[in-house]
């Protein structure tokens, strides 16, 4: 499995030819996304930092699209969507959390979360145990490094990656919160043994 990762929330997981694009940002945000074909956009939020499903049509790729809550299987891929109470540019909405099995890899996607409160007991038990989990330190409305770091140690997740960072200091100071820890890496790149034993383990995935 290929992890790019493109700022905000936008990520490409690609695992041989199949594509999935999680929050893709639209022409219409402020902030600079990636085109690219997909076979399958997940956005978390209705807002244009998340949803730009026309930046993952391209070529051939015309992908299905999933935006809310629900339960989904788009060639294999069986995936679980559960509503939260959130806010963001000032307005309450409900953010969408995606739990995603790709060929016995279990991916959890929290998007715009503001609160660990926002999980319900039945969300938690619905996502299940994740090996990889994308997470928001962005602060303001959403959660800070610091409960993010915390909501993703009580998930048990093997491995954490953080995303919809503000410069350098929410990074580092989620970083700090796992005693300073972090693998940085251009590309993530795995298999699942690669995630045997591995508890929280913090992984950066630069912007492409």
């Amino acid at each position: 499995m290929i992890v790019t990762y493109y700022g905000k929330q936008f990520f490409k997981i690609q695992l041989g030819d199949k594509v999935i694009a999680y929050n893709p940002i639209s022409k219409d945000s402020k902030h600079e996304g990636s085109r690219f074909g997909a076979d399958i956009v997940l956005s978390s939020l209705h807002h244009p930092d998340f949803n730009g499903v026309e930046q993952c049509s391209y070529g051939d790729k015309k992908p299905a699209v999933i935006q809310g809550p629900g339960e989904y299987e788009v060639g294999g891929i069986f995936i679980k969507g559960f509503g939260t109470e959130t806010k963001y540019g000032g307005e309450k909405k409900i953010n969408t959390v995606y739990g995603v099995m790709f060929e016995g890899i279990n991916l959890g996607f929290l998007g715009a979360l503001s609160s660990a409160e926002s999980l319900s007991r039945e969300v938690r038990e619905g996502l299940g145990e994740m090996d990889v989990l994308f997470i928001s330190i962005a602060g303001g409305e959403l959660l800070s490094p610091s409960d993010a770091y915390k909501l993703a140690i009580t998930l048990d997740a093997k491995v954490v990656v953080p995303m919809d960072y503000n410069g350098d200091d929410s990074l580092k100071h989620f970083i700090k919160e796992g005693d300073d820890t972090a693998e940085t890496v251009e590309k993530f790149t795995f298999k699942k043994k690669d995630l045997e034993g591995k508890e929280g383990s913090i992984v950066v995935v630069k912007s492409s």
